[in-house]
């Protein structure tokens, strides 16, 4: 290549790791191939590419899960260096530089933290961090059917996706631009071209955390290209501070018309830093995400008719988006199923049915035995908000959670999924063996960056009354003040299957709890 580097290429990078296993908890990731492209930003052209299969210190950790994920055996990597071995060449590639990949956030960019640190050196830092799930999630939608880069390249005929760190870099950079192709074509005639669009502008959108269809939202969509109200768009738009301090056309450039002859109107066009700046090192989703959980929260309701002042267990209630809601002793084995519930073309989720209808759980005195900690962060850098409770095996809800587990596994199984499940229940062996659930509580975001607890949360004050709970800020110490180990909850949960980065199963989204007096 002729170009030469000045520090201000993006360098799309991806790692293929062994896959820990959930038997053995605490057990880490270990790289077994690292790939990387420089990309020139002005002109997307790669400018050097490196790669190499990564020896483990345990190769004993490519297990048969990690080999159907990526196809990479112990023999592979037998002769390969280790990441000690390659340290330097990975950080004169990432260090000071855009960092760009799908999922990168969550997932590489942790590992290589996780890789520099076994080693006992200081990981790079980037100047800013492009991730390409949330930003096409949000720009791009679900047209794919998901947003699997697998799915994004078969809709766009790139081919199958390797999972190979290469390949799969340069897959991203391709299906980059052709979703930014559509959507500027979209965008020059929305009237247009949006019509039949697989996402239109009043489309259900779903949520990252669950996967699970939102309520009516209508969202607007995002015109990140030419309109005639936004007369440009560019990648220097994205990371201004970074990507245009050596531009031929500085940002503040005033355009002029196509003839040349005369300069158009101040536009005052106020860039859309959907990536981080060098003030801000993270991609940051609130100032969206802010907006649609608005909308749900508006547009959501209560899941059973409200009783603010009087307790009620009555059963077979019917919640705002027609799910039943039934106690564990009214399922009917015989009559639960599992089906696929179509989503964007080929696209489908798992929903469990009672008597052909879906169907949410009211299930009482449950014993909380781990509460809730914040020591894990979402995709929003929030605290995953989950507690633990008791399950016991004699009890109808151990059956039917069981059975539900095993029809949508083999669903899943059935559907071609690879992945591997994770069972609902969890079980703890051991000198005591338990059976627990956890429950998850999401959260949507309000405004000046607050949250809200997306589950009604309620405090029982008699036999006959009980409280709805209002909090006006985001507060993991209070909410887990009031899940102490030991003290017990009502909760009506609803299921939300899942399958992602070769795991799937069924998480309990819980939808109302009532707290309990010891």
């Amino acid at each position: 290549m002729d170009q030469t580097e000045d520090g201000s290429e993006i360098v799309f990078f991806d790692v293929e790791t062994t896959i820990p296993s959930p038997t053995r908890p605490g057990q880490r990731y270990a790289i077994l191939e690292f790939g990387a492209i420089l990309v020139c930003p002005k002109k997307l052209t790669e400018l050097r590419n490196y790669s190499t299969l990564v020896r483990p210190a345990n190769p004993s950790l490519i297990s048969p899960a990690s080999i159907r994920c990526n196809g990479i055996t112990s023999d592979d990597v037998a002769s390969a260096p280790t990441f000690a071995d390659i340290a330097d060449t990975v950080y004169e590639l990432l260090h000071e530089r855009v960092w760009a990949g799908y999922n990168i956030l969550r997932f590489d960019c942790v590992r290589i933290r996780e890789a520099f640190t076994e080693i006992n050196r200081p990981p790079p830092e980037p100047k800013g961090t492009i991730d390409s799930l949330p930003l096409l999630t949000q720009t791009f939608g679900r047209r794919a059917g998901n947003m699997k880069m697998a799915s994004l390249a078969t809709y766009f005929g790139l081919g199958q996706q390797t999972h190979r760190s290469l390949d799969d870099v340069r897959m991203n950079l391709e299906v980059l631009k052709h979703c930014a192709t559509v959507l500027f074509l979209e965008s020059s005639l929305p009237n247009i071209l949006t019509v039949n669009s697989v996402v239109s502008p009043n489309a259900t959108r779903r949520s990252r955390s669950s996967g699970k269809s939102l309520p009516d939202l209508k969202v607007k969509p995002m015109l990140l290209f030419p309109t005639t109200e936004s007369k440009h768009f560019d990648l220097q738009s994205t990371l201004p501070n970074v990507l245009t301090v050596n531009s031929v056309v500085s940002p503040n450039a005033t355009p002029t018309s196509r003839s040349g002859a005369k300069s158009l109107p101040d536009l005052k066009v106020k860039p859309m830093l959907l990536f981080p700046t060098t003030e801000s090192k993270h991609f940051d989703l609130c100032h969206l995400r802010g907006e649609l959980n608005r909308s749900v929260m508006v547009h959501e309701k209560p899941i059973i008719p409200e009783t603010p002042h009087k307790s009620s267990s009555s059963s077979a209630a019917v919640s705002s988006n027609s799910e039943v809601v039934l106690n564990p002793d009214e399922i009917l084995m015989s009559c639960l199923a599992a089906s696929l519930l179509p989503l964007y073309r080929d696209s489908q989720r798992i929903q469990l049915l009672h008597k052909g209808v879906p169907f949410q759980l009211c299930c009482t005195h449950l014993k909380i035995r781990f509460g809730i900690n914040g020591r894990f962060l979402d995709s929003a850098g929030r605290p995953k908000l989950n507690f633990v409770v008791d399950l016991d095996p004699s009890q109808t809800l151990f059956k039917v959670l069981e059975d539900c587990d095993r029809k949508a596994q083999r669903l899943s199984l059935e559907s071609g999924s690879s992945s591997e499940w994770r069972p609902v229940i969890i079980r703890n062996d051991g000198f005591f063996n338990y059976y627990t659930l956890r429950l998850q509580i999401p959260t949507a975001e309000s405004g000046n960056n607050a949250a809200i607890y997306a589950t009604e949360i309620y405090r029982r004050e008699s036999a006959s009354t009980m409280k709805r709970l209002v909090f006006d800020k985001f507060d993991v110490a209070e909410l887990a003040s009031l899940s102490k180990p030991g003290s017990f909850v009502d909760a009506v949960f609803s299921f939300d299957s899942y399958d992602y980065q070769q795991n799937a199963g069924i998480r309990l989204i819980a939808k109302r709890l009532i707290l309990l007096s010891n």
